[in-house]
């Protein structure tokens, strides 16, 4: 049995971050999970999915706006098998950077499943079934989420897949039911269209991407319905059935009227489902299955602590990666008092991105809350005509009273670039006179969170 400082179960972006931070505090620290590092992100998430998405925004460019930019391209076809390849090397990278990582801050990477039996010690089962227990003084749970099954839908691997199977699959399908149009079921459907598959996406509430600012929301409804896609906005799932042929897939509009999808799979979008450690030690979890913290991120159970996905919402690497740090400084650093999570970046990485951060306008006016809104359209940004890059808007929401950032929302091109200027500026509470006075370079995208900045006040210079 080896003694650690540290255990952390679960090598994703909240449990490899955790570990590194609590090795450069000094620590002992051993990490434990079943496959390679980097979680669901690296692995089967955040990264490959982002790779597939450059090969669609590449292909759709040269498909349908070469011309526009002076290229005469004859004969243009695509390797699907060598698409999904590029997707799974750079993956295989991002592992191969965590086992370097693991080495130069002297982690020991435990492979197998580990288990809970009793407060301080951890048990592996390893691949080939042998079992050995490591005692540890403190234990960080970071086992994240995995696709949530639709009632009545199960998964089978075949017809009705989630994020992962999606992410490998060997042939191109010639059409797609996507149930559930948050970031996971936009991204992909974005995807597939992109290449040719004929793509319906679900969703049950008025809008995609319905945690969105609405007129985000209804912005990108026109630009990929423009794409070819078809988006049910305000439909139900009504009924269900899949073969290893494909899927039906009934459907119902706030009227009742319904209609029946055929495809070759459907896509499960609809969320994310804790995946909870084995093992006797009973640990309290919350009313949706997560598991409880305190302030400090621990449990229930003294010295286990948890962080990311698996204590619930909002299910973001980089959210998992700023709780797992605060974990491990508030276990290990005198003084230190951990924070909670907040404020935070969500991002959509389909064309044209989306980027948000703080309060909608939907949300404001929920609240009572008196604001103002600056909007600055990309079609009045010089870079964005230099580059072809019109669609979208930069849309900001202040306070009437003190010019205060409550809410930033980005549409268009390299959106997710650009919002950390405006995630600097509301976590340090900085006002749009603040953003006024700083000077950004011309010409830049960025200059129309300086106009939109501008705009709230009446005085936005080229709109």
């Amino acid at each position: 049995m080896a003694n650690y400082d540290l255990i952390v179960i679960g090598a994703g972006p909240a449990g490899y971050v955790g570990a590194i931070r609590a090795a450069q505090l000094g620590k002992k620290v051993a990490v434990v999970d079943f496959e390679r590092g980097g979680g669901t992100c690296n692995n089967y998430g955040c990264i490959p999915t982002k790779a597939l998405l450059k090969n669609a925004e590449l292909y759709h460019d040269m498909k349908h706006r070469a011309a526009e930019f002076g290229f005469k391209i004859e004969g243009l076809d695509y390797d699907w098998a060598a698409i999904i390849k590029r997707s799974r090397t750079v993956s295989e990278k991002g592992s191969a950077g965590l086992d370097f990582l693991f080495k130069k801050n002297k982690i020991d990477f435990i492979r197998g499943i580990a288990s809970l039996e009793k407060a301080g010690e951890v048990k592996v089962k390893a691949a080939d079934g042998k079992e050995e227990t490591h005692a540890a003084a403190k234990i960080l749970i970071a086992t994240g989420c995995v696709s949530r099954p639709m009632p009545g839908l199960p998964f089978n691997g075949k017809t009705v897949i989630g994020s992962k199977e999606a992410l490998l699959l060997s042939e191109q399908p010639k059409s797609v039911v996507v149930i559930g149009a948050g970031a996971i079921g936009i991204e992909f459907a974005y995807f597939w269209n992109a290449f040719g598959t004929k793509v319906t996406v679900v969703e049950m509430l008025p809008n995609i991407l319905p945690v969105e600012d609405t007129e985000v929301s209804q912005a990108l409804e026109k630009s990929l319905a423009k794409q070819g896609l078809t988006l049910l906005t305000n439909h139900k799932t009504t009924k269900t059935e899949a073969t290893d042929k494909g899927v039906k897939i009934t459907v119902a509009d706030a009227k009742s009227v319904e209609k029946v999808l055929e495809a070759d799979l459907c896509l499960v979008a609809i969320g994310v489902a804790p995946v909870l450690p084995g093992g006797a030690l009973k640990i309290g979890l919350t009313d949706r299955g997560y598991i409880q913290t305190n302030d400090n991120y621990e449990t229930t159970i003294k010295g286990v602590y948890a962080a990311g996905d698996i204590i619930g919402p909002p299910w973001l690497a980089h959210v998992a990666s700023f709780e797992a740090t605060q974990a491990v400084e508030g276990m290990f650093v005198p003084g230190h008092k951990p924070k909670k999570v907040t404020l935070f970046p969500g991002c959509t990485y389909c064309h044209p991105q989306v980027a948000s951060m703080g309060l909608t306008e939907r949300a404001a006016k929920e609240k009572g809350i008196k604001y103002k809104v600056g909007k600055f359209a990309f079609m009045a940004s010089g870079k964005a005509r230099a580059i072809g890059e019109l669609e979208g808007f930069v849309k900001l929401i202040t306070g009437e009273k003190h010019g205060e950032i409550l809410g930033a929302h980005i549409i268009g091109s390299d959106a997710t670039e650009m919002l950390a200027e405006l995630g600097l500026a509301m976590n340090s509470e900085l006002t749009l006179d603040d953003i006024h006075a700083t000077i950004h370079a011309h010409p830049t995208l960025s200059e129309s969170v300086h106009e939109a900045a501008l705009a709230a006040e009446g005085h936005a210079i080229h709109s």
